[in-house]
């Protein structure tokens, strides 16, 4: 008997968490894997590290377009089929983020790729999870999602917010279908995410920090354990602090 090939789709693929995340369901865990994101360069990188062009789709498409969206998942449709598992870790900052500086234009921004695109997300694959009766979906969040701080900013921490109750949703609405949702709430991560700060911290500060293949650890958890099993939340922060 053949075992079955999955599918995790994965976006902000081309660097950071969503880079980790995709070369470990690759490499380790034998998936497909679709790789959602904005630049073409840093999605082929990841595809390289993945080891395989015939085990892996590069889609570029901005999740914060439903139609890019949509063809991503289309795309993945043709060469594997609707993912069975999908990881929403496409995040977005700007270094002006504060309440006092923050432009509507930015606020949106922000809201539209890390909440409304995973919304787009995962309305694009739910259909499908449900005729199968099966899906995982994992949303990398942040503590700042938990607990407010200055460092992330406000339309960060609304987004963050926001995408911790869609996941709890999820669950509430589609369990029972048998697909679930996870929310991973990590704390500082050592991702080029941080060079959006207004102050990007030092290297021996990056150090200390959680490494986006710690939080891929998670997201792979989340996945892989046997479809009878949910976590729903995963709160993780480096051991050490930076201080």
């Amino acid at each position: 008997m053949t075992t079955q090939i999955k599918t995790v789709a994965i976006t902000g693929a081309g660097t950071g968490v969503g880079r980790a995340a995709a070369v470990r369901m690759a490499r380790d865990a034998g998936w497909n894997v679709v790789l959602i994101g904005r630049t073409l360069e840093t999605l082929q990188e990841t595809q390289r590290l993945c080891g395989s062009d015939e085990r892996s789709l590069i889609c570029v498409c901005d999740v914060a377009d439903q139609d890019q969206v949509l063809e991503a998942i289309a795309s993945s449709r043709k060469k594997f089929e609707s993912p069975h598992a999908l990881v929403n870790s496409a995040g977005f900052n700007v270094p002006d983020r504060s309440l006092e500086k923050l432009s509507l234009e930015n606020y949106h921004k922000v809201i539209n790729a890390n909440l409304n695109g995973a919304y787009y997300c995962v309305q694009a694959v739910l259909p499908e999870m449900r005729s199968r009766g099966e899906g995982t979906i994992v949303n990398v969040i942040s503590d700042a999602g938990k607990i407010a701080n200055t460092k992330a900013g406000v339309s960060y921490v609304a987004s963050k917010f926001g995408l911790s109750g869609l996941t709890q949703a999820i669950n509430a609405e589609e369990r029972q279908r048998g697909i679930r949702a996870c929310g991973v709430f990590p704390g500082e991560i050592n991702t080029p995410l941080l060079d959006k700060r207004p102050s990007p911290p030092p290297q021996s500060a990056r150090e200390l920090m959680l490494q986006a293949e710690d939080v891929a650890e998670c997201i792979a958890l989340a996945i892989l354990l046997p479809g009878r099993a949910l976590v729903e939340e995963i709160l993780v922060r480096p051991t050490k602090s930076a201080g």
